[in-house]
């Protein structure tokens, strides 16, 4: 039974994931970052200018999770009451120190927080023990929320030190440009249906809170082996970069390792998961782009697969047009045939390794073209099989 129960709940989050970012346009990995924090219980940070779909997607991944929702925007004449709710003036006539909190902050559990860097010293003491121990101190008061995760959003990067602990706790960031000019046809055709048909109205929650709360559960079953010894590599060369992580944000990264792993529908995880780093480590704007390319170059991504079978395909190209304009006599037509044979048999590995489908399709159809090619210098030379 146990195991018909996994297989259903390693299904969802990729559902979820799916139907969270169908209706944007060129919004995948900010879809992937609110995924994940939802997944493993942690704060998202989106940063960028605004009308880049961030409350949209906030509020869309309420309505999949059928999700109590909470979302304002805070300038630094916020009130803590605005948040949280207002004193109950009845309660407090007996003595009693309380807060109205329907429909408020301490009842949502998902929020979004718009222009967060703007919280006062009121709101800004009560979000640090909202993010880390899901409670609110208030007076005399505890009170405990059932907050999953808090989406935030901003057009900075804050560099005040009172806001340092508070961008510390949101665990995950993400830098959401504007889509690039190629998307825009989809951009209009996207937004013209969002605002006048019914395509993406959500009829029906793709999963729960409970969902969550048990796929959280599965975390400490996924086997990390294979990855910490990579993982304390790339701290290093991190820190040899100047992107720091605090003691924190490292402890937690193994968890979000283990969120990506459950997202693929794995209970293993591999160098492929340690991509979420570029949404952990990275700090300041620049560090977005020095973080995504280290990681494009070290892990063993199915995008660095691509990226070498590419290279091998268009090398392929090339030697295709100096087989046709070669002599039958040329000398370096034998060692051609010699270096595409180990050619092929480092695409076949590519392949293999990957343990992603498209690879080992893309590597089919490239070790197929070297096949051709051999033929070709065969003929050329008169070497017939």
């Amino acid at each position: 039974m146990w195991e018909v129960v996994d297989n259903r709940l390693l299904e969802l989050p990729k559902k979820f994931l799916e139907s969270l970012s169908s209706p944007f346009v060129g919004r995948e990995e900010e879809a992937k970052v609110i995924t994940l924090a939802l997944i493993a219980k942690e704060h998202v940070s989106l940063i960028g200018e605004p009308g880049t779909a961030k409350s949209a997607l906030a509020r869309r991944a309420a309505e999949l999770l059928n999700a109590k929702f909470f979302m304002y925007l805070l300038t630094k004449y916020t009130e803590p009451a605005e948040l949280f709710g207002a004193l109950d003036i009845n309660a407090l006539k007996q003595g009693v120190y309380k807060r109205i909190t329907k429909d408020k902050l301490p009842e949502s559990e998902l929020a979004f927080l718009d222009e967060i860097f703007n919280a006062n010293s009121a709101i800004l003491n009560a979000l640090l023990s909202l993010l880390n121990e899901r409670v609110i101190y208030d007076g005399y008061n505890v009170i405990k929320v059932p907050l999953r995760t808090l989406i935030s959003a901003s057009n900075r990067v804050p560099d005040e030190p009172e806001l340092e602990a508070l961008y510390d706790r949101l665990l995950l960031r993400h830098y959401a440009r504007p889509i690039g000019e190629d998307l825009w046809k989809n951009l209009l055709d996207s937004a013209w249906e969002l605002e006048f048909s019914d395509k993406w109205k959500v009829s029906t929650p793709v999963m729960s809170i409970q969902d969550l709360d048990a796929i959280y559960s599965m975390l400490p079953e996924v086997d990390l082996s294979a990855v910490k010894s990579k993982l304390l590599k790339l701290f290093a060369m991190l820190e040899e970069k100047g992107i720091h992580l605090s003691d924190r944000r490292k402890g937690k990264v193994l968890k979000l390792v283990a969120a990506h792993s459950l997202l693929n529908g794995r209970l293993k995880a591999s160098e492929e998961d340690l991509i979420v780093l570029k949404y952990i480590a990275p700090k300041e704007i620049d560090d977005f782009e020095k973080v995504s390319a280290l990681l494009s170059e070290e892990l063993k991504t199915p995008i660095k697969y691509m990226r070498e079978l590419n290279e091998i395909y268009n090398n392929i190209k090339e030697a295709g047009k100096y087989v046709d304009s070669a002599s039958e006599s040329d000398p370096r037509l034998i060692d051609l045939i010699r270096t595409l044979r180990a050619t092929r048999d480092r695409v076949i590995a590519l392949g293999k390794e990957s343990g992603e489908e498209k690879v080992e399709q893309f590597s089919r159809e490239v070790s197929s073209e070297i096949d051709k090619l051999l033929e070709k210098v065969a003929k050329k030379l008169g070497i017939y099989s």
